[in-house]
C-alpha cells in the first residue's frame, strides 16, 4: 500500500460540506458495490472522489462495444477486459491507498456474507435484469443490518430508493417472490418509478425488449444515479441529513426538468402499485 499519498490534500475540497471529522469517518468507511457496468463504476468512482477509503466490488462481466454509450470503464483500451479489474484500476488511480476487495465472480447467495463483511452501506449497481442476485444481496443486507441504496437510470434522469434495516424490506416493496422474470422486470420498473417522469419522451418504445433483456439507457441517467446514490450513502455513513427510505422514493428527470416524490405504503400491496402492475401485465400479455 502506498504510504505517501496526500489524502488530506486530495480531498480537501470536500471540507465545508463535510467537517474534518466527517471526512475521517468517510476514510474509515467501507462501501460495497455490486455490478460495475452502467451505474456501478460511476458509483465507485464518485465515492472514491468523496474520500471513502475501502470498497468491496463485484462483477463477472467484461467490457464490450454496447457498453460505450454509458459505462465509465468502457473504452477501446478496455474491450474484453474484466469490468472489476478496470474499475479497481480507475479507483486506485484516484486514491492508491484504497482498501479494495474484488469479487471477480460477481455476487451470489454463497459469497454475500464475505462481500458484505465490514460494510457500512451497500450500493446497487447490478444489471436491471439480475433479479436473483439482487434479491439475495438485498436479503443479506437486511439480515446483517446494512442499509442498501439503489438508483435507477431512467431515460435522462434517476429514481432512488433506500432500504434501511428497520424500514420496509426489498421484498415487501417489490414482491418478487414466486414471480416470473418478466413479471419481476415489470414490478421492478413500477416500483422504481411510480411517477414515470421518463415515459413521455421514450420515442421508440419497441427498443424496450424485456424478453431479450435489453433496453435503452443514457450516460446522463447513469451519472445522475451516481450523484444521488453517493449523496444518500454519505448521509447514511455520517448519520446526517434526511433519508427518503422505502416505501418513499424520489425521481428527478433532467429532460422534463421535474422532480417528484412518491409514497407507497404497503409496497407492492399498495392499491396504486397493484393497479400499475395489473395494467402492465395486461399490456405485456402476461395476464
Amino acid at each position: 500500500m502506498t504510504t505517501n499519498f496526500p489524502y488530506d490534500e486530495a480531498f480537501s475540497r470536500n471540507l465545508g460540506w463535510v467537517t474534518e471529522a466527517e471526512q475521517a469517518k468517510l476514510r474509515r468507511a467501507r462501501v460495497a458495490v455490486a455490478g460495475l457496468g452502467g451505474v456501478g463504476a460511476h458509483h465507485l468512482l464518485t465515492l472514491a472522489r468523496l474520500g471513502v477509503g475501502a470498497f468491496s466490488i463485484a462483477d463477472y462481466d467484461r467490457f464490450d462495444y454496447p457498453n460505450f454509450n454509458r459505462q465509465a470503464g468502457a473504452m477501446l483500451s478496455t474491450v474484453g477486459h474484466p469490468k472489476a479489474d478496470v474499475a479497481a484500476r480507475m479507483a486506485r488511480d484516484i486514491n492508491p491507498e484504497l482498501d479494495l476487495r474484488i469479487f471477480p465472480q460477481g455476487v451470489s447467495g454463497e459469497n454475500a456474507d464475505a462481500f458484505l463483511d465490514g460494510v457500512s452501506v451497500y450500493v446497487d449497481g447490478l444489471d436491471f435484469f439480475a433479479f436473483e442476485a439482487r434479491q439475495k444481496i438485498f436479503a443479506a443486507c437486511r439480515k446483517k443490518g446494512i442499509p442498501a441504496v439503489t438508483a435507477a437510470p431512467l431515460g435522462m434522469g434517476t429514481s432512488i430508493l433506500v432500504f434501511t434495516p428497520d424500514g420496509m424490506s426489498f421484498e415487501d416493496y417489490f414482491g418478487f417472490e414466486g414471480r416470473s422474470d418478466d413479471e419481476k422486470a415489470l414490478r421492478f420498473l413500477v416500483g422504481l418509478a411510480p411517477q414515470r417522469l421518463h415515459a413521455g419522451y421514450l420515442v421508440e418504445p419497441n427498443r424496450v425488449d424485456l424478453a431479450n433483456r435489453k433496453g435503452p439507457s443514457t450516460a446522463m441517467g447513469c451519472m445522475l444515479c451516481a450523484g444521488v446514490a453517493a449523496t444518500e450513502t454519505l448521509k447514511l455513513i455520517l448519520g446526517r441529513g434526511p433519508i427518503c427510505a422505502a416505501p418513499r422514493s424520489y425521481h428527478f428527470d433532467a429532460f422534463t426538468q421535474r422532480m417528484r416524490t412518491a409514497w407507497r405504503p404497503g409496497g407492492h400491496r399498495n392499491p396504486l402499485q397493484r393497479l400499475a402492475i395489473a395494467i402492465g401485465l395486461r399490456q405485456l400479455g402476461l395476464k
